[in-house]
């Protein structure tokens, strides 16, 4: 199976986001999404969260009310081998737009309604390893719509294709 884009997702400030058709993507994130909370979402190292369709339907499957953009994420994407995309590691979307993933994201109570018993340390790195939604900064911009392709690159890929 290819890895593809299965939903961009932005929001005013807050969650859950909203699916969009397409987003331009800057060093800032996609624009259109903003934060209520600067001190611990946004800015060019937390510039785009992502999230695995795969990790979601499992949570489902336990009785938590997930759905794309439920958790924050920008992007979800279907067909990564999730337990990969780690910090250091660099994906291509679409044509144009590089990421490198920066660090695990830290649940809060934000996102607590779509858990069961608003378990929301059930997506914690440290409780649950590779379960966590990821933080990318954007090292090549461009813009992104739902299906375009993802790739995970190797060491080669990324010093050949880098900012």
């Amino acid at each position: 199976m290819k890895a593809t884009i299965v939903q961009l997702s932005v929001s005013p400030g807050g969650v859950p986001k909203s699916a969009v058709a397409a987003a331009r993507v800057t060093d800032q994130g996609l624009e259109g999404d903003a934060h209520r909370d600067s001190e611990h979402h946004g800015g060019p190292d937390r510039a785009v969260c992502l999230y695995a369709l795969e990790q979601i339907h499992a949570l489902q499957a336990e009785g938590h009310s997930i759905v794309p953009g439920a958790l924050g994420e920008n992007v979800t994407v279907e067909g990564l081998d999730w337990g990969l995309v780690t910090p250091g590691r660099r994906l291509l979307l679409g044509e144009t737009v590089m990421l490198e993933i920066t660090r695990y994201t830290s649940p809060c109570f934000n996102i607590g309604p779509v858990f069961r018993d608003r378990e929301f340390a059930r997506v914690s790195q440290k409780r649950h390893p590779g379960w966590s939604r990821v933080y990318a900064r954007v090292l090549r911009p461009g813009t992104l719509k739902r299906g375009d392709p993802v790739r995970l690159l190797g060491d080669s890929e990324t010093a050949a294709g880098g900012a």
